[in-house]
This record gives C-alpha cells, sequence and structure tokens, in this order.
C-alpha cells in the first residue's frame, strides 16, 4: 500500500486481474481502500481529529495537556478561555501526505467535562464561584 493513501482511492495492480481472453494480457485488479474506525481518532483527507476533554478549571485559566497521537503522547498548550468546541490544530501530527514524508494536521476538539461526582467541600467551592462570578452565561 503506498505511503499517503486516503480512504477511498484505488490502488490498480496491474496483471493480477482475471486472466486474458484469447491469449491476452491478464487483466487489473483495483482494490478500493477502506480505512478501519480506529478508537481515537476519525480521518478526514489526511488530517486526523480527535477528542480532548477539559475540566472546567483547565479551560478558563489555561493548562498543559498530553495529546494522545499515533506516535505517541505530545504536549500541547490549552490558551485560557478556551470554550468547549474549539478545535486546536497540532501540526504534522497527522497522516503522511504522499510519498514526501510530510504528515497532516492533527485536530483536537475541546470538550469541557464536568465531575460525576462532588464531595462536600467541591460543592462549596463551585457555590463560591458561583456567587462571586460576574459571568452570566444568559441573557435572561
Amino acid at each position: 500500500i503506498p505511503k499517503g493513501i486516503t480512504e477511498d482511492q484505488l490502488i490498480r495492480c496491474v496483471g493480477l486481474g482475471q486472466p486474458g481472453a484469447n491469449g491476452g494480457a491478464d487483466g487489473d485488479l483495483f482494490l478500493h481502500v477502506r480505512f478501519e474506525k480506529h478508537p481515537d481518532f476519525r480521518v478526514i483527507g489526511s488530517d486526523l481529529h480527535t477528542e480532548l476533554a477539559l475540566a472546567p478549571w483547565e479551560a478558563v485559566l489555561g493548562a498543559e495537556i498530553a495529546v494522545h497521537t499515533l506516535e505517541g503522547k505530545v504536549r500541547i498548550k490549552i490558551p485560557p478561555h478556551t470554550e468547549d468546541g474549539t478545535e486546536l490544530r497540532i501540526k504534522g501530527h497527522g497522516l503522511p501526505t504522499g510519498t514526501s514524508g510530510e504528515k497532516a494536521n492533527l485536530f483536537a476538539k475541546i470538550r469541557v467535562v464536568t465531575p460525576d461526582k462532588t464531595t462536600e467541600n467541591e460543592r462549596r467551592l463551585w457555590q463560591q464561584l458561583a456567587d462571586q462570578s460576574s459571568f452570566k452565561p444568559r441573557n435572561t
């Protein structure tokens, strides 16, 4: 399989198809490329897409986070006040883009998540933040 191949491309295998009629040359075999689903990444062209969960305080304050790539983990900086749904580009961590060896990008879509359970102290801290904050997410 050639480096840099993308989903839905055809690979032509010359002479590997049906035997030729009346002594003619054998036909060609065409392979239609399909990618198996990956548990962490979606492929669009040569770019990879993933989701990155952040705690609310990481989204507000900014953070340095480890992101899984095909080659292992890389650390990226999350800017302060990053919104849910923001896509961050991690250059050069996608799939190869042809035979040059250059790689496409990995895009990490931010998902701000909240804890399933909180301790009494955590609830008190959240309430304290709510009471002191001037932030109003809805105009009602």
